[in-house]
């Protein structure tokens, strides 16, 4: 009998909490718990999530919540593939790395099929110079980059834009999915460096066109008979049309051969191998595009080729349910060495300052609250008192920090801000990223300028908005010209 997992606040004295929020491979999937339909009325996005100590269960219709089509010239229609995929929780870095083939390579986070960059096709059906599929089968993608398989099976062959802000360049990127050798992929931002540290970059390929006008030889040095040659470079063909018209340079980019990297992410502070979808700087896809051309981990079987995806949930996995308001029982916030700004949408037992940055208190310098009272751990002196839900607060670390908060979610629907005429420190309730104009459309004429720890401005009377994004973990400035209730 296979048992239920689920992450509600008012069974949680049972459970313990940190379990399911520590285990990416677990929670970071898009569940469909309220039976929402996609394309042409079929189920969408995630149907369950099973796991047990070895793997993680993904059942999924490759029918992602948000709208697709139509696809250009391609006669194929979206269709519910019923797919259960298993995926390893103890992926391994292979001794011989197995290429990736054709279909599915890997899985998104809402359950739509991760392709490679190939198209199936190649210069005289040889297989020598492979097709690049945005090159060849571009013009029938959809706004969202993807279009179906002569089977039904909607995919990316390059970055999912529909399932992300992919354009967010001050945040690490989140987990979009997860390759079949169990490693993650995220988006195509990243810290600088791969401890963590540094600011937030877009991630380059470490691939690049090579300087050839004859296709008579293969990047790794290989000269073709004659009869293996591809079209020289023209307007007709031009470079990068194929895959072999593209070589690793080593160092050329953040990413290696198999376009990751061992590093440390928000989602595993003590580091793991993951791959990052590639994008130039207005956002176009850049070869290889997500993970390859061959998987850096050790393939699990029955995931890959034909007929395959349909895995038994077996009896001794347990179910994990998301449930949106009781998702968090727990709050990890990453800190960077200086100033930083932060709130908490977590009530803990004791809300004290100094007990909830125990943890982290020796990096504390110092902790101050919108009216300036501060909090001094070298001085054993406290003017803060207790944190509150809905406020923010400027902290000063010595080092990057890892501050972890245990409690109670605190939902914005039942916890509305005030924010007093003049500055306020606003904190961050909702548990997802919200566009900031949508956050303050409420009483935005009300509000003269919002503000992120690093400077960077909403002006809503200029309609200018150089935050983007408000972010859980995060504190704001916000100034008012008059008392306002938010409800965020």
């Amino acid at each position: 009998m296979k048992n239920i997992f689920i992450t509600l606040l008012v069974y949680n004295f049972f459970l313990t909490p940190i379990y399911c929020i520590a285990q990416p491979e677990i929670v970071s999937w898009m569940q469909n718990i309220t039976d929402e339909t996609g394309y042409n009325n079929l189920p969408s996005n995630v149907q369950s999530v099973f796991f047990n100590n070895s793997n993680v269960y993904v059942s999924c219709s490759c029918i992602p919540g948000y709208d697709i089509g139509p696809w250009v010239g391609n006669p194929n229609q979206a269709e519910n593939q019923n797919f259960c995929y298993k995926i390893t929780r103890n992926p391994q870095e292979s001794s011989n790395p197995q290429e990736t083939g054709m279909g599915h390579i890997g899985v998104w986070s809402n359950g739509v099929s991760i392709f490679n960059a190939k198209d199936a096709f190649s210069y005289n059906n040889q297989g020598v110079w492979n097709q690049d599929a945005l090159v060849f089968e571009g013009s029938s993608f959809d706004e969202c980059l993807g279009h179906p398989a002569p089977n039904g099976e909607y995919h990316n062959h390059i970055n999912p834009t529909c399932l992300y802000d992919d354009l967010d360049d001050q945040n690490h990127s989140p987990i979009i999915g997860y390759a079949f050798d169990g490693f993650p992929v995220y988006g195509a931002f990243a810290y600088s460096n791969v401890d963590g540290t540094g600011a937030i970059k877009r991630m380059e390929t470490s691939y690049q066109l090579r300087s050839i006008t004859q296709r008579h030889s293969l990047p790794d040095g290989t000269n073709l008979n004659s009869n293996q040659y591809g079209p020289n470079v023209s307007s007709q063909f031009p470079l990068g049309s194929y895959l072999e018209d593209y070589e690793y340079v080593e160092g050329s980019g953040d990413l290696n051969e198999f376009n990751g990297h061992f590093c440390i992410t928000p989602d595993y502070p003590n580091g793991v191998f993951a791959y990052f979808v590639t994008i130039d700087e207005v956002g176009d896809a850049v070869y290889p595009y997500t993970i390859g051309p061959s998987y850096y981990g050790t393939v699990v079987s029955g995931n890959t080729g034909p007929q395959s995806g349909h895995y038994s949930i077996p009896n001794n996995a347990t179910q994990y349910i998301f449930v949106q308001n009781d998702i968090i029982n727990n709050q990890t916030i990453y800190l960077e060495d200086g100033w930083n700004m932060f709130s908490s949408y977590i009530l803990t037992e004791d809300m004290n300052s100094e007990t909830i940055l125990n943890g982290i208190i020796d990096n504390v310098i110092i902790l101050k609250d919108v009216t300036g009272s501060a909090l001094l751990p070298q001085f054993n002196f406290n003017g803060v008192g207790d944190l509150n839900i809905g406020e923010g607060y400027l902290i000063k670390v010595s080092q990057t920090s890892e501050l972890i908060i245990n409690g109670l979610y605190q939902a914005p629907e039942d916890n509305p801000i005030t924010l007093e005429q003049g500055w306020n420190i606003m904190g961050y309730l909702p548990v997802e990223s919200k566009e900031v104009s949508t956050v303050f459309s409420s009483i935005d004429e009300q509000v003269i300028i919002v503000k992120d720890y690093i400077g960077n401005a909403y002006l809503p009377e200029w309609d200018f908005n150089g935050i983007g994004f408000l972010e859980p973990g995060q504190g704001y400035m916000v100034k008012m010209n008059s008392l306002q209730i938010l409800v965020q």
